[in-house]
């Protein structure tokens, strides 16, 4: 944080002071976030029965599609807080203008995301058109206060596109990440910081202003990750080989709710009943076999 929004006592940050542009934090908070997560899933492992014996991918089903979209439209809104609120002001009028190009980007986030899965899975599927809407936020969060309202909306078109081939890249190379957080916040993070560097008014490659301060923002990319994935790795790596990382594999068949609380989310009969129609499988394993998309992205 220091590095893109130093403080007035200390003469701003390295990459502030190279003219890095990261309004409300694509890279400062959500690459970061990103990376930290790639971290963590690399080292705790995939889930029991996410892969199976010939090595492909087995989706896990979310158990409740509506609650999803109920909890990516509350992001959606309280990104209004989180965008156009880092003016900490209202007047002077580029709140509104963030408040603009924040909810197209949002919007045209979860356009492409649709679209992309339509082409690519023959459905326009939910789970990636929610996490379409969340990258579209994420994507705009650097340049939402430089970006022409067009290219806010087409950064997040694009965004839309990237998560969804992210998601599919990161379960081809197995690595199991259950919201797609790294897919929506590391790339779509890194993705909208670049867009700035590509689309910001009279600075960015397509606006009359040259490569310069695209180096400037893939300089902040990479620093991001070099700074957040190594000592996150390591970090993650110290507390698997000390005190542990991840439940046992029967704790997390049995289920967390029941395990860690003494409780089931649902009565076991409504688990049967879903397990019969699922094909007979065990209810502790009913979640290991459906479901095409990671769920949205907290």
């Amino acid at each position: 944080g220091s590095w893109a929004w130093g403080g007035l006592l200390d003469g701003g940050g390295w990459l502030e002071n190279l003219g890095f542009l990261d309004f409300a934090g694509s890279t400062v908070v959500h690459s970061v976030g990103g990376w930290l997560a790639l971290a963590g899933a690399i080292v705790l492992g995939p889930r029991v029965g996410k892969y199976g014996p010939d090595g492909k991918p087995k989706a896990i089903l979310g158990h409740n599609i509506p609650l999803a979209a109920l909890g990516v439209f509350i992001l959606w809104l309280g990104w209004f807080g989180f965008n156009p609120g880092s003016t900490t002001a209202v007047g002077g009028g580029s709140f509104a203008y963030i408040a603009v190009t924040t909810n197209i980007s949002a919007a045209a986030g979860a356009v492409g995301a649709m679209v992309t899965s339509w082409i690519l899975f023959k459905k326009p599927d939910i789970s990636f058109s929610l996490n379409g809407a969340l990258a579209g936020l994420v994507a705009i969060t650097a340049g939402c206060d430089v970006l022409p309202v067009p290219f806010a909306a087409l950064t997040g078109l694009a965004a839309g596109g990237i998560v969804v081939l992210s998601c599919v890249f990161f379960d081809r190379i197995r690595i199991d990440d259950p919201v797609g957080a790294i897919s929506v916040h590391g790339v779509c993070g890194a993705w909208g910081t670049l867009a700035v560097g590509l689309f910001a008014k009279e600075v960015g490659l397509f606006c009359g202003g040259g490569t310069a301060q695209l180096g400037i923002h893939a300089l902040g990319v990479a620093a991001a990750f070099l700074g957040a994935f190594p000592v996150s790795f390591g970090i993650f790596y110290a507390i698997k080989s000390t005190v542990g990382l991840r439940v046992t594999a029967e704790e997390e068949m049995e289920g967390l709710d029941l395990t860690e609380h003494g409780i089931y989310a649902y009565p076991p009969s409504f688990v049967n009943g879903v397990s019969s129609v699922a094909g007979g499988t065990p209810a502790t394993a009913v979640t290991a076999h459906l479901a095409p998309a990671p769920s949205p992205a907290s």
